[in-house]
Order: structure tokens, then C-alpha cells, then sequence
């Protein structure tokens, strides 16, 4: 349920405006960044599941900056450039980089080697996450995903629907960050989903969060937990603690 997180790091703005658009059509959440310092903001303040990386940049080298990530990150860096001889390749792989892709290139390539890298960093931890985690707590509630059970800061156990186990559940994989409806949606293919009558799937988010915080929340037409963020979405305001099983 986990939307990905990618950086996509240019100095160009057309180009890095054109690929984080691109990306974020097809589910993607997609930040823009243009240098090593903007990189590492985004690295402190949240999650970064893989970084699209310009060779070069500006005054800065991609590569230089790979190797230099590489020294205390270990989040997949895929290497863009223009730049595609045999040696300038294995350059970006000997410091690091998980693949390299060279410019110009169709954008289906493009999501077809981030899909590929990110499903290759997903299974060298997934038999670990798998076996591990089971409860999730936040703001006094848990989540026991081994049981699919949901209980209050009181310890009674709250039904929820498959639907509402499933946004929250995104929510959950998202703390913190503000969600769109549109990235609520692609997260969980809720297409058609809704009390009926050909709802959006917009509409249909805005139906189930209703619901969800009708169950979680003390005061739902005062939510302190499922926040809505004006002009984006919505938000789990709560920090989540994971709990091996």
C-alpha cells in the first residue's frame, strides 16, 4: 500500500518539471530536487524510495554525489545522463548506482527500470517484513496486521470494512505525508468504489475517509488523527510505531 517516493533530481526545470509529472501519472509521488544539498534535505525529512539522478548537474556530478550518498545511504539511485560509453556507465555502477539510463529515452523505459529497481530493493527486505511485522501503533490505536484487527486506546477492537482496513492501511505506510485523493486511489484501485451512483474515485476517497474517521476519530467532524490538508488530501497526523510479530 506504500505509495513510492522518488526524487527526481535536475537542473534543468523542463526536464525535472516533464519526469516528476510523467511519474506522478503513473502513481508515483514525485519530488522534484536540484542539487546535493536539496537532496539531503529530503533525505532527513522523510522517506526516499529511489532517486533519479542527473549525471550532470549543473556545477555538481551526479556520480560524485552518488558515491558520496553511497558512504551512509542505502536507497536506490538510478544514474540519468547523456552520457553513455561503456566506461562512463561502469563509473556510476562502481560507486554505487543501481542502474543507468541514457538520455534521450522513451518514458515507458524509464518507468519500466524504476518498477524493476524498486521491486528488486522490495524483495531483499520482504521475507525480513514479512516475518516481523505485525502490530502497527498510532496515537494510542494499533493495527495488528497478522490478525487484521483494529483496537482503541481502551483495547476494544473496532470493526472495519475491507475497504477501510485497506485506507488505512495506506495511511499507515504514509505517515505524515500529505496524500492526494488521486494517490489515495492508485494506492488502493479503488476505481468504481463509492455509495454508488458513478462516483469518482475522488469522491469515493472522500466517502471512505468519512467512514474511517466516523470509527477512529473522537470528534470526526474534528479530526485530530485523518487531518484533511487543504488544496492536497489528506494526512495521517500521528507518528507510527512498527512492532516485530
Amino acid at each position: 500500500m506504500t505509495i513510492p517516493r522518488l526524487l527526481v533530481v535536475d537542473d534543468d526545470a523542463e526536464t525535472r518539471g516533464m519526469m516528476t509529472e510523467f511519474l506522478h501519472r503513473n502513481g508515483f509521488m514525485a519530488l522534484p530536487c536540484d542539487s546535493e544539498t536539496g537532496i539531503r534535505s529530503h533525505l532527513a525529512s522523510g522517506r526516499v524510495d529511489l532517486i533519479l539522478l542527473d549525471v550532470m548537474l549543473g556545477d555538481e556530478n551526479g556520480v560524485e554525489i552518488c558515491a558520496r550518498l553511497r558512504a551512509d545511504q542505502d536507497v536506490p539511485i538510478i544514474l540519468v545522463s547523456a552520457l553513455s560509453a561503456d566506461h562512463q556507465r561502469m563509473a556510476g555502477y562502481e560507486v554505487g548506482a543501481d542502474d543507468y539510463i541514457a538520455k534521450p529515452f522513451n518514458p515507458d523505459l524509464l518507468l519500466a527500470r524504476v518498477k524493476a529497481v524498486l521491486a528488486r530493493a522490495r524483495r531483499s527486505s520482504s521475507l525480513i517484513y514479512r516475518r516481523q511485522t505485525s502490530t502497527f501503533r498510532f496515537g494510542g490505536w494499533s493495527y495488528d496486521a497478522k490478525h487484521d484487527e483494529v483496537r482503541s486506546p481502551d483495547g476494544v477492537q473496532i470493526a472495519l470494512s475491507r475497504r477501510e482496513t485497506a485506507l488505512l492501511k495506506v495511511f499507515l505506510a504514509n505517515p505524515r505525508i500529505p496524500l492526494t485523493r488521486e494517490e489515495i486511489a492508485a494506492a488502493m484501485d479503488v476505481s468504481g468504489e463509492g455509495a454508488g451512483g458513478g462516483e469518482t474515485p475522488g469522491r469515493a476517497i472522500d466517502v471512505l475517509v468519512g467512514r474511517l474517521r466516523g470509527k477512529i476519530e473522537t470528534r470526526p467532524k474534528d479530526p485530530e488523527l485523518l487531518r484533511t490538508e487543504r488544496g492536497i488530501g489528506y494526512v495521517l497526523a500521528a507518528d507510527v510505531a512498527v512492532e516485530a510479530g
